[in-house]
């Protein structure tokens, strides 16, 4: 027991001691806290009676027993003075002295001076760009003119846009804050505001009248301050250019204007590009540098130009002669030597040997071979190196059509078995419906850049929904072929052939009509008006194709002559952002001789994917008794599509709803006395060569042989 009071008398010393220190550290009085005649501890005070019966002792009172210089206080008597009381102090404590406080980091304060422009926050503009953020425009003068611009700017880079998903919190909004703080100081700089001030708030509201939900919300208050203008321009040598008004409109900055850095790069490019474009084949621009004056509220603009001199094109180098020689390639350029220098025209070259498809690289680099002499202009070359790619392809494909059965088709190819350019191929086609053996020599960029000379030689025999045929021919062909690297205006073709023909109309219940054999010779020329925007996916513009083709058959011992002709026009509007309305139509006849006269592979035909959809391959038309289409001296097509993008797979598919008509005749005029029509939708996948197509069609009118429906697939659009 003795052990229990003396334990608690120390943790009553050691309490006492402590607060006591702390009282004094507050202003305590420091003499008596030295008194040397304090006693030493507080077991003086208890008796040893106390100690032998403690219980005993208490039961005694405070009065026996126990010596005290302290007077007795009665609890009814108020303490005028507190007694005195000596108390050691402690020589192991220490107080740590109090560290200064931080400002927290995200309280800014603007700093306006005196002259500074009109600050209203509380009549401050609002755009709210999400339940999470807000742009405050507290600035009445000077206005800030470039704000629209500057709110979708900041709205298109902004991280707290990103989490914008009502999973925000006050830690999450801080951090991202203060990115969007910094990305507002620099679209501020860049619309030429360098005084501009960002004062960012973060708080909280509530989320409903019945919610305890806190969500937060940053709020800037963008005060852009006055907008500087350009100083003095400093570009350089560039008056040293014999063309250097012109150049210098193409750099569109003057001085006193406002200044934005992003224009700086735009005009750079542009003068740039004009340099390039105007003869300036080594010219060299330095990097822009401004030197801001916020005194004058200026920015000065130094951007050294060296023009270097001007030229004009000298011939084409080729460093492989006997693969694409010099005077090919310079057939092959758009330029003539001594046309002033053109950059794109350097750049279209090098694009031109990568579409042979016989190189694996190519380079095209000016090189000085006269210097400018006062008003001359100098004379450049242009050296092509090359490195040859492989030059032979075997290619095959096995595949199955509703309209053409089991098709096995393969190639062997040398694209320049003849020097420059000069292809030969040879194919092969096995199928349910056709077989075929052909040798075709092809020489690209024949006489002119696009210009393509073909000569094809080829049997065949085909088994088509409306005739059979076995045919020998031959056939050339020189063409101003319209590409994807270069999409031509207009675009033509020339040619003849001649063809010996074993044909008749399809057996049917085992029933051998007779065979007919024609030999054919024929010229033909087609031509291609083209304003479209793309050859394989069109969104706007207008195509319009006529070919023409007079030709003479002998069979049965006559002799006939005719004349074929054919006219399509197609039509391309976008209707909003996601929508191409297109229309198609066609007109064909066959003016001079009679059906007989034709040959059944000769005559018109509608029906299949790329006329009448809903209905097979040459299925529409005139009919012979064996319900077998017959053929036909004229035609009439229309039809109508519209192009919807869904934005499934980042805009790559597209649904096609779509309507198509067709009528064949015997006459060499439409007749109309049966016009077919079709109608059903589409989806297309647009990849990197082109939309891949699915159709399904239903024919509206039917015969009793159409199939109830019908689907085609293929690359491209169907016009």
């Amino acid at each position: 027991m003795l052990q229990s009071i003396r334990s608690t008398t120390e943790v009553a010393r050691g309490a006492l001691a402590t607060c006591l220190a702390l009282a004094a550290f507050a202003g305590a009085q420091p003499a008596v806290a030295q008194d040397t005649s304090a006693p030493a501890s507080l077991e003086d005070l208890i008796p040893d009676s106390a100690v032998d019966n403690p219980e005993a002792w208490a039961q005694q009172g405070t009065d026996e027993g126990v010596t005290s210089a302290e007077p007795v206080l009665a609890a009814e008597t108020p303490i005028a003075d507190l007694p005195a009381m000596p108390v050691a102090w402690p020589d192991d404590v220490e107080i740590e002295p109090l560290e200064p406080l931080e400002p927290e980091g995200d309280i800014q304060f603007a700093d306006l001076l005196e002259d500074a422009p009109q600050i209203a926050f509380e009549d401050a503009e609002i755009e709210t760009l999400s339940d999470s953020l807000v742009l405050g425009f507290p600035q009445k003068e000077p206005p800030f003119t470039e704000r629209g611009d500057f709110v979708d700017r900041f709205e298109a880079l902004s991280t707290i846009e990103e989490l914008d998903n009502g999973d925000e919190n006050v830690a999450q909004l801080a951090a991202r804050a203060r990115e969007d703080e910094e990305l507002l100081a620099t679209l501020l700089r860049v619309y030429g505001y360098y005084d501009g001030e960002i004062v960012r708030t973060i708080a909280t509201r509530d989320a409903g009248e019945d919610s305890a939900d806190q969500n937060p919300r940053v709020r800037f208050d963008v005060i852009p301050g006055p907008r500087y203008t350009y100083g003095a321009i400093d570009l350089g040598e560039l008056d040293t250019a014999t063309d250097a008004a012109e150049l210098r409109d193409s750099f569109d900055i003057q001085p006193g204007e406002y200044l934005q850095s992003d224009t700086i790069l735009a005009e750079q490019f542009d003068l740039d590009r004009a340099l390039g474009e105007t003869g300036y084949a080594f010219a060299e621009i330095d990097e822009p540098e401004l030197l801001i004056d916020h005194d004058r509220v200026e920015g000065d603009l130094t951007m050294p130009v060296r023009p270097n001199g001007k030229y004009v094109f000298g011939g084409v180098v080729s460093d492989d002669e006997a693969f694409l020689s010099s005077r090919h390639l310079e057939r092959i350029a758009r330029f003539e030597p001594g046309d002033v220098y053109q950059r794109s025209l350097e750049f279209d070259l090098r694009r031109a040997i990568t579409a042979t498809g016989l190189v694996s690289s190519a380079s095209v680099e000016a090189r000085e071979i006269e210097a400018p002499q006062g008003d001359e202009p100098g004379v450049v070359a242009m050296d092509v190196s090359m490195e040859r790619a492989e030059l032979r392809t075997i290619a095959g494909a096995i595949g199955y059509g509703s309209e053409e059965g089991v098709r096995i088709q393969a190639s062997w190819e040398h694209r320049n078995l003849f020097p420059p350019e000069g292809a030969l191929r040879l194919r092969g086609i096995l199928g349910t419906r056709e077989q075929l053996a052909g040798v075709t020599f092809r020489k690209n960029n024949f006489g002119g850049r696009d210009k393509v000379l073909t000569v094809d030689a080829y049997a065949s025999s085909i088994d088509t929904s409306a005739y059979d045929a076995r045919t020998v021919a031959l056939t050339g062909t020189y063409e101003r072929t319209s590409t994807l690297l270069f999409q031509k205006p207009l675009a033509w073709a020339l040619g003849g052939e001649i063809l010996a023909t074993d044909e008749r109309n399809r057996i049917v219940d085992g029933v051998a009509r007779p065979r007919q054999t024609y030999f054919i010779a024929s010229l033909f020329g087609r031509a291609t008006i083209d304003t479209s925007d793309s050859l394989l996916d069109p969104t706007r513009g207008f195509r319009v194709t006529g070919f023409l083709a007079p030709e003479t058959s002998r069979t049965e011992g006559e002799q006939y002559y005719y004349l074929r002709n054919r006219v399509d026009a197609a039509y391309y509007q976008s209707v909003g952002e996601r929508t191409v309305i297109a229309a198609r139509a066609a007109f064909a006849s066959i003016q001079g001789a009679n059906l007989v006269g034709i040959a059944p592979s000769r005559r018109l035909y509608a029906g299949g994917g790329g006329s009448v959809r809903g209905y097979g391959y040459q299925s529409i038309g005139p009919k012979n008794q064996f319900m077998e289409p017959i053929g036909g001296r004229s035609l009439v097509e229309a039809s109508l599509e519209a192009r919807i993008g869904t934005g499934f797979f980042d805009g790559a598919v597209s649904v096609v709803p779509f309507f198509d008509l067709g009528s064949v005749s015997t006459s060499t005029t439409p007749d109309f006395d049966e016009i077919k029509m079709g109608a059903g939708v589409g989806l297309r996948y647009a990849t990197g060569f082109g939309p891949i197509r699915v159709d399904v069609g239903v024919p509206l009118n039917p015969e009793p042989e159409d199939s109830p429906v019908a689907v085609y697939i293929s690359l491209g659009q169907a016009f």
